[in-house]
Parts: structure tokens; C-alpha cells; sequence
């Protein structure tokens, strides 16, 4: 068995002369181009595929090598997953060839073979050259360009691949940033595997989810939940760069911002353990990336009140004239092309490698002096409760009960609740279902109540392009709006206040 440790990376078919150029003053050891043709298999019902285990057979030339993985773990784009390789002589599979302790209890190894099928194949076309790094590492960089087909469909592969043959991984995203330091790579965690069963399913595209908690353990330890909780997010964040990838959604979009914030909140809330110097660069390109996403909040509003023609401004006499300068504004926000462009700038993709990087090589654990590491050793029931705690004397502090709130008020306070949320989510599952979701609804409700605030701003904005009628109809209605979200929220907020903290025992 080995464990294949490898980037994986969607690239345009003209990035090959880009690699080529790279590789040109490097050490190269070895240096060939191949065609490879691979057949999948899996039974009908693909129970391979349930517990994530790839299986094909491999021809180049008139060498046939059959190949199993099982599973494994990526981490924006790093895939490390164990590999079972045996040499074979034709497209038929032979699970004897591999050890029988590797296949899922459940069904037995002879059974399961009478019921494989070939799914489908991918066949492409591979430049390979295998690089001596400074540290004596050594690499193997692939450039794949071909189709996985399922009769008669086909979608094309166009990527790179970086192999850790021998030595260290730090040298794998060095590598990785000196190759995408131009742009035009993008961190892909979907296999040619995966990829050939969406097609064999007529599969297009993923859902947009929302952020999930992390699933924390109760015995885990506070190191365990911080790693934990990045992974989380960026596999959160990964997924729907996939989406966005493959089709136009801005919900794609929104959800890699949620990651994004998300990840930034665990910086406060283990802040406390991990020296901020520790994660500075960090925690400064993933700011320039919040800027880069920030008219999406913009887009939201727009697009509620342009929704429908414009159904929300029904009442009011410009309804038109409002709904064409909302839509003018929305267009003038950044398009598809921009965006894509954002997903393999050089910038974008160094902050997911440094950022995995990271959280791989517990990048933190150099800066931690003997009490900080005790702390991160102990276990985070106790830690959770404390940064629950002090997240909750925050929300009382700036909503306190006895004093009346304006528009503006609820507004300059929307990061600290939104941070505030954030930390409830990397350590809710320590907790009752029923009594968190009884605390954190009318929060999350409160948060809402912001937004529909927010979502007024573009009309105001607007107001003075009006004649004085219509600017006096248009600030009535304001008015009202303003007064019946602000009635409600108010309403929210004492509950808010009433309800004891689900972590208090």
C-alpha cells in the first residue's frame, strides 16, 4: 500500500506552455508524455462509491495495472488517500490481486467482484515530469488533458497534478506557489473519478448548502476542534467554488463568504492560545478577499427589491423609474468573467495553499509556549463554554435590555452579531439540539432584521433623483418600513435577553 499525497488543479488547456516555461529552470529528473486509458468499475448499486473507494483498471501501452484507493482525506485540494496498485493483464477486474482486508464489511470479495461493471472511463493525455526540489524532495508534476466519457457523453480534463513522491509536503505547496504565482490555477477537490460518476449519473452540479456546525466531539481537545472547525470551512468553501465553477450562482458565491468570515471568527476565538503574529499574513489576505466579496451583500439587496419587477415597491408611484436605476446598479456590480478571474488569480489561489498549508503542518505549534500547549491539549468542553460565555457577555453589553434602539444603532452593531453567531457554530454540536436552536433562532432573526434594514439603503440613495412628490411618497414609505422592522426587532431582542444560555448548566 501507499499513500498518494498530491495537489490537484483545474487549469485552461493554454496553461501548458506556462508550466512548461516554470519547469524550464528546475531540476528535472525524469521527463515522458503518455496516453493513459482507465476504466472505472462498481456494482450496480455503486456500493464502492458509498464508502468512497475508487476502483480502475489502468492500460498504457500493453501494461495493465489495476488500482484501488479507499478513503481518504483532502484539504483544499491536498489529497491524501491509500492506494492499492497491482499489475494485471487486461481490462477484466481481479480483486484477489489486492489484500482482501481492504474491501468493506458487507459483502464478500467474490461476490462483489461478479457484480462490478465498467461506469466509465477517463482517457487523456500526460506530460509528466518528476522535479528534484532545493530540500531533495522529489515531485512528480502532471499535465492531463483528455475526457472522462460515459458512452456517447464526454466532459473534458484539463489539470495538474503534484505528486509527493519523497520528502516533505511544505515542499509540494512550495511548488504549488511557484507554478501558480501567474494565475490560471484553480485548487479543484473533484476527482477524474468523481467527475466520471456525475457523468454516469447525469449529474451537472452540486446544491448550494448552507454552513453547517461543526461536528464536535465531546471528547475532542481544543487543538482537535480548532483544526477541525478550518477544515470544515474550507471544505465548505471548496465545494462551492466547485459550483460557482460550473455555473453562475451567487448563493455559490455567498457561501464561500460565510466560509471566509467564518474562518476568521476562529482566529478571535482561539486568539486567546494562538499568537496573533502567528496567523497575521493569513488573516490579512483573507480581509483583501472579504473586500473582494463584499458587493455581495449589495447584490442581495438589490435583488430583493428589484424582485418580481419590483413587487416590493408596488405602492409607490416611481415603482419603474426605482426598479431600472436598482437594476442599472445591480449590473454595474462585478459579472461572472470578473469573479472567475478572482478563483485562479495568483493571490486567491496562495491564500487556500498557505491557509491549508497551515492547518497541515499546525503551523501555529512553533509560536506556543508551554501553557498555551496545555491549553490546547485540554478538553474544549470547558474552552467552549468559556468563548460562549464571553460571546454572550458581548451581545448583552451592546444590546442591553434597558435602552431603545434607532435603524442605525441595530446597523453598527451587524459584524459584532454576526461574529457572535459564527462562534456558535464551530461549537454547537457539545450541545442539546432543542435548547441551542430556542437560543440562537431569535439572534439569527435579529440578524435578518438588519438585513431587511440594510436592504432600504439603495432607495434612500436614490431618493434625491426624484421630483418632490415622489421623493415625499418614497420617505413616507421609508418610514413605515423602517418603523414596522424596527417594531419587531425590538420585540426580538427582549426575547433574546430572556432566554437562558444553552451552555449554562
Amino acid at each position: 500500500m501507499e499513500t498518494e499525497i498530491e495537489l490537484k488543479f483545474f487549469v485552461s488547456p493554454d496553461f501548458s506552455s506556462i508550466l512548461k516555461s516554470k519547469i524550464e529552470g528546475m531540476k528535472v529528473l525524469q521527463h515522458s508524455c503518455r496516453t493513459l486509458m482507465n476504466l472505472y468499475f462498481d456494482t450496480p448499486d455503486q456500493w464502492l462509491r458509498q464508502y468512497d473507494i475508487g476502483m480502475r483498471i489502468r492500460r498504457t501501452d500493453d501494461v495493465y495495472v489495476q488500482t484501488v484507493k479507499t478513503s481518504g482525506r483532502v484539504v483544499a485540494g491536498l489529497h491524501q488517500r491509500p492506494e492499492f496498485n497491482a499489475e494485471h493483464n487486461s481490462n477484466e477486474p481481479d480483486l484477489s490481486l489486492h489484500p482482501i482486508d481492504i474491501w468493506p464489511e458487507g459483502r464478500d470479495w467474490q461476490d462483489l467482484q461478479n457484480e462490478l461493471v465498467p461506469l466509465f472511463e477517463t482517457n487523456f493525455e500526460r506530460e509528466q515530469w518528476l522535479l528534484s526540489m532545493p530540500d531533495g524532495s522529489q515531485i512528480e508534476v502532471a499535465f492531463d488533458q483528455g475526457v472522462v466519457s460515459v458512452g456517447e457523453q464526454q466532459t473534458p480534463i484539463c489539470e495538474v497534478e503534484l505528486e509527493l513522491k519523497s520528502g516533505q509536503t511544505e515542499s509540494l505547496f512550495t511548488l504549488a506557489r511557484l507554478l501558480s504565482d501567474k494565475g490560471g490555477m484553480r485548487l479543484g477537490n473533484l476527482s477524474k473519478a468523481a467527475r466520471g460518476y456525475r457523468l454516469a449519473q447525469d449529474y451537472q452540479s452540486d446544491p448550494v448548502v448552507n454552513l453547517t456546525l461543526v461536528e464536535t466531539q465531546a471528547d475532542e481537545t481544543v487543538e482537535g476542534c480548532f483544526i477541525a472547525s478550518l477544515e470544515h470551512a474550507l471544505s465548505h468553501w471548496l465545494y462551492h467554488e466547485q459550483i460557482y465553477a460550473e455555473q453562475d450562482s451567487i448563493a455559490a458565491l455567498e457561501e464561500i463568504n460565510e466560509s471566509i468570515s467564518f474562518i476568521c471568527q476562529l482566529f478571535h476565538v482561539y486568539g486567546g492560545i494562538i499568537p496573533r503574529r502567528t496567523s497575521a499574513i493569513l488573516r490579512q489576505e483573507l480581509k483583501w478577499l472579504k473586500n473582494e466579496l463584499l458587493w455581495l451583500k449589495n447584490y442581495q439587496y438589490l435583488d430583493e427589491l428589484t424582485e418580481d419587477k419590483g413587487y416590493l415597491l408596488r405602492k409607490l408611484d416611481s415603482q419603474k423609474y426605482l426598479v431600472n436605476e436598482l437594476n442599472s446598479l445591480q449590473q454595474a456590480l462585478p459579472d461572472r468573467a470578473e469573479m472567475l478571474g478572482l478563483l485562479q488569480s495568483a493571490r486567491y489561489t496562495a491564500v487556500l495553499l498557505d491557509l491549508s498549508r497551515w492547518i497541515l503542518s499546525r503551523g501555529w505549534q512553533p509560536f506556543l509556549d508551554d501553557k498555551a500547549k496545555q491549553k490546547m491539549g485540554k478538553n474544549v468542553a470547558s474552552f467552549a463554554k468559556k468563548q460562549l460565555n464571553r460571546s454572550w457577555q458581548e451581545l448583552v453589553e451592546v444590546f442591553p435590555p434597558e435602552r431603545s434602539f434607532s435603524c442605525q444603532d441595530y446597523i453598527d452593531q451587524q459584524l459584532c452579531l454576526s461574529r457572535n453567531l459564527y462562534t456558535g457554530l464551530a461549537f454547537a454540536s457539545l450541545f442539546e439540539l432543542e435548547l441551542r436552536t430556542q437560543f440562537r433562532l431569535p439572534w439569527v432573526d435579529l440578524m435578518q432584521g438588519i438585513d431587511d434594514l440594510l436592504t432600504l439603503t439603495p432607495l434612500e440613495q436614490l431618493q434625491d433623483q426624484l421630483d418632490e412628490d415622489q421623493q415625499d411618497q418614497l420617505d413616507r414609505w421609508l418610514k413605515r418600513q423602517e418603523h414596522s422592522i424596527l417594531h419587531a426587532m425590538e420585540q426580538t431582542r427582549a426575547h433574546c435577553l430572556e432566554i437562558t444560555p444553552y451552555w449554562h448548566d
